[in-house]
């Protein structure tokens, strides 16, 4: 019957109609996505964290039942008289559906809450949604849900791409984001993609309570997680979340945690919201999921300024999707602290559900005597003597340029976006240029030819031609491009931009003493003698006047006196993603007319600049009282300093 429709609309495809099944299988390429307003903003849920503390474990769900006993007083009641609809906090990609006349017309990503993208050609090959509703007679009717792929489909691709060869995919999340954004919807069309709904919108108002909704979606032909289930008192919501908790690996889709809604609308409406975030409902995240491997080898890594770092090598693990099988151990103090040895069982987790880290050792698996690991005394790589000074836990190769490790690391970073950004100029490309001996120095970069990279392996013509023009065309630069690139110990983007401003020349600065380096707002005595001890290393200089002979220059920069009462002199904090701006953008337009960007919320913050995906800073801002900026009086801002 499928193939018999595709061949009638085929012949006559006047008649082909937009909720057909044909449309599942995809065929829409796009040169673009097209932005699209949110009718209503698609706004996230501010969070509570489990907390567990071994001798009060009646404060586990602390956090939680402070949110539920606000809720309780400003609605005048008790919190065991409030009713809540519970459900899971699906890991996935949200999203919101347009259904017209109870016809499917379009797909917005969430974006930036207020902006999405239109994908309405990928998620029509979704097979559980529907493009028809059943009995639904409302002109117009939002849908909000998540995008997601269940786990036993996940394992399936899986064993596919490992019968063809190909590489993993490292989680379901991942793989359904990357899914929604394909220009080729037939890509889509071929991920076993799944949705579930979780709210409504409509022109009039037509359900009491959010249970009701839940039931009307399902009666439209949604699919609701049959773990959603409406609960009244505390004892019953812990329980839901510790139950839920317990069975979080049996269930057929990843979850990271439980969302909490008031279940009467009038209630919710009562309570309104806090800016980006409603105050009737809560996600209450899970703790971040623990595996056991074995630590098999321990080895130094050494960074770009002599820095050693230790490396945990483990019995390659998933930790929560993602594949884990090196982890960094920060310092040798660090490993002592968790006696960390080679052989080790530990237990592994991703720190904010991101970076993997070691919480812990558990000794009691020790078949043998293991012997704890010792710092050499020497540089693994050029053999130096090790230095530790004694502020520091941090031990260092001090032979700068002459250890090729930190050669290695500091032409990466001189060819980084953030200094003088030589597009194809990466890690790999770098190695092998160090290893050929055609690269000491970052002069050397400047002196490559064609004629030498087509005899490196994997270098044709056209990738060699290509890398040199990259390099030439990076000659010309700002002078704070030019400072960072220069890699002075403790120096970042935003310190190599006020000592920019500040001597506006590299003569200038270099000449600079401790007295004048501190006048700088936010430089102490670390930097300023970090600063002074650079420019007096007569290897450094050689290098500057090196690259300064070879035509690499820098335009000198000088603060521009532009005054704005919302900015000049106020410390912004900026978070998450935003659609109009890149976040460079905004700290350039920004610093221009005085402001401080900082990188932490305090008490001294006076703006935070906040996106999509904003995080705990956006919580924590929320604590202090500090003032919010969102996407929209961002732009409205910039605007007014064109």
């Amino acid at each position: 019957l499928f193939k018999y429709l595709a061949e009638l609309e085929l012949e006559y495809p006047q008649f082909k109609q937009s909720d057909s099944p044909t449309h599942k299988v995809g065929g829409i390429l796009l040169q673009q996505f097209e932005q699209v307003q949110h009718k209503t903003p698609m706004l996230s849920l501010n969070n509570v964290f489990y907390t567990l503390n071994a001798e009060e474990l009646n404060i586990r769900h602390q956090e939680f039942l402070q949110f539920v006993s606000r809720l309780a007083k400003d609605l005048n009641k008790s919190p065991e008289q409030l009713e809540f609809v519970v459900s899971p906090k699906y890991d996935g990609v949200a999203i919101s559906l347009i259904y017209k006349n109870g016809i499917f017309t379009q797909a917005i990503t969430r974006g930036d809450g207020y902006y999405g993208e239109d994908v309405t050609h990928n998620v029509k090959t979704i097979r559980n949604l529907p493009l028809r509703l059943i009995n639904c007679e409302l002109e117009y009717l939002e849908i909000r849900g998540e995008i997601l792929i269940l786990n036993k489909d996940f394992i399936k691709l899986n064993r596919m791409q490992i019968e063809s060869g190909l590489e993993l995919y490292a989680n379901p999340r991942n793989l359904a984001a990357g899914s929604i954004r394909q220009l080729d919807s037939s890509i889509a069309a071929g991920r076993p993609l799944y949705f579930f709904a979780y709210a409504m919108l409509t022109l009039d108002t037509i359900c009491s309570t959010y249970y009701q909704e839940l039931q009307l979606l399902k009666n439209y032909g949604f699919n609701i997680a049959k773990e959603c289930k409406l609960v009244s008192g505390i004892d019953d919501l812990c329980v839901y979340y510790e139950e839920l908790l317990s069975n979080r690996s049996n269930l057929e889709f990843g979850i990271d945690g439980v969302v909490y809604k008031l279940n009467l609308n009038k209630e919710q409406q009562k309570l309104g919201y806090i800016t980006r975030a409603p105050r009737f409902a809560i996600a209450y995240k899970f703790p971040s999921i623990e595996v056991i491997s074995q630590i098999c080898e321990i080895h130094i890594q050494v960074g770009r300024t002599g820095a050693l770092t230790p490396v945990a090598k483990i019995k390659p693990v998933i930790v929560d999707g993602v594949r884990v099988s090196s982890i960094s151990l920060y310092n040798h103090d660090d490993m002592v602290r968790k006696d960390l040895r080679i052989g080790d069982f530990v237990i592994i987790r991703r720190a904010g559900d991101v970076i993997p880290e070691i919480v812990r050792n558990l000794p009691d698996l020790r078949e043998t005597e293991l012997q704890p690991f010792l710092m050499p005394s020497n540089c693994p790589v050029c053999d130096s003597s090790l230095v530790r000074e004694a502020d520091e836990i941090i031990w260092r190769c001090p032979a700068g340029w002459l250890c090729k490790a930190q050669r290695i690391q500091a032409i990466i970073h001189y060819a980084s976006k953030g200094a003088f950004n030589i597009d194809g100029l990466g890690e790999k490309i770098v190695v092998q240029l160090v290893e050929a001996n055609l690269v000491n120095n970052v002069t050397d970069l400047y002196r490559l030819t064609v004629m030498q990279l087509v005899n490196l392996e994997r270098f044709a013509e056209t990738k060699a031609e290509n890398l040199i023009n990259s390099i030439q065309a990076s000659k010309q630069v700002t002078l704070a491009k030019f400072i960072y690139a220069l890699g002075i110990r403790h120096i970042g983007e935003k310190t190599a931009k006020d000592l920019a401003f500040q001597f506006g020349h590299l003569e200038n600065l270099s000449k600079a003493n401790f007295v004048e380096l501190k006048q700088i707002p936010d430089i102490g005595d670390i930097m300023a003698n970090s600063i002074i001890n650079f420019f007096a290393n007569q290897q450094n200089l050689q290098i500057i006047n090196q690259l300064i002979e070879l035509g690499v220059n820098y335009l000198p920069e000088q603060r521009q006196n532009l005054f704005h009462p919302l900015i000049t002199g106020k410390n912004y904090v900026i978070t998450g993603t935003f659609a109009d701006y890149s976040r460079d953008e905004i700290i350039e337009q920004l610093e221009k007319f005085g402001a401080k960007i900082k990188s932490s919320i305090s008490i001294k913050t006076d703006y935070l600049i906040y996106g999509a995906n904003s995080g705990s800073k956006y919580t924590k801002a929320l604590e202090l009282n500090i003032t919010l900026v969102d996407d929209k009086q961002l732009k409205l801002l910039l605007e007014q300093l064109q």
